[in-house]
């Protein structure tokens, strides 16, 4: 039988169990009922749905999830921008800010594109009741970081890192 002695309480930064956020905090392991996305468009966001997989829409952003076999939904491509219909992944290569297309292009993220992202990452959250931390309050987090620049180490070269094809002249 177990000790009904008082245990210690321990306090964890991030629980155990939910220790795998990336990119903009989310927890993607989060599954999520299929009425909470079903309401979204009463929320003023864009739904689609194509084969299970519902692509959310609003300010110029968007996310998508996959409907999972019990009818709930996983996040699959956390809150982007979007350019010209498709996500990119926010780079802070330490000077600025860019957008990563998946050609390999990069494109500078302007303050206008941060802040429609980030109100809606906020209003995806308070839809999804997910709750939003101190961090991630205080502006955008980036899905890709590179910031070392001591010649022969890792991240030397920041495009090649994150993997941007080389600009051609004309």
């Amino acid at each position: 039988m177990p000790s009904l002695e008082a245990q210690p309480t321990v306090f964890y930064l991030y629980s155990p169990i939910h220790a795998s956020y990336s990119g903009s905090m989310w927890n993607v392991n989060d599954r999520f009922e299929a009425r909470l996305l079903e309401a979204l468009p009463a929320a003023g966001f864009i739904v689609s749905t194509t084969g299970g997989v519902m692509r959310v829409e609003k300010y110029g952003s968007g996310a998508e999830f996959r409907r999972t076999s019990d009818d709930h939904y996983v996040m699959t491509i956390l809150p982007t921008i979007l350019m010209n219909g498709q996500f990119t992944r926010l780079w802070d290569a330490g000077y600025q800010k860019f957008l990563l297309t998946d050609d390999g292009r990069k494109f500078p993220a302007n303050a206008d594109q941060l802040l429609r992202m980030r109100r809606f990452n906020e209003e995806l959250r308070t839809a999804l009741g997910v709750p939003t931390y101190y961090n991630e309050a205080l502006g955008s987090t980036s899905q890709v970081s590179v910031y070392d620049r001591v010649k022969g180490r890792v991240g030397d070269n920041p495009d090649r890192t994150v993997g941007v094809k080389p600009v051609s002249s004309h």
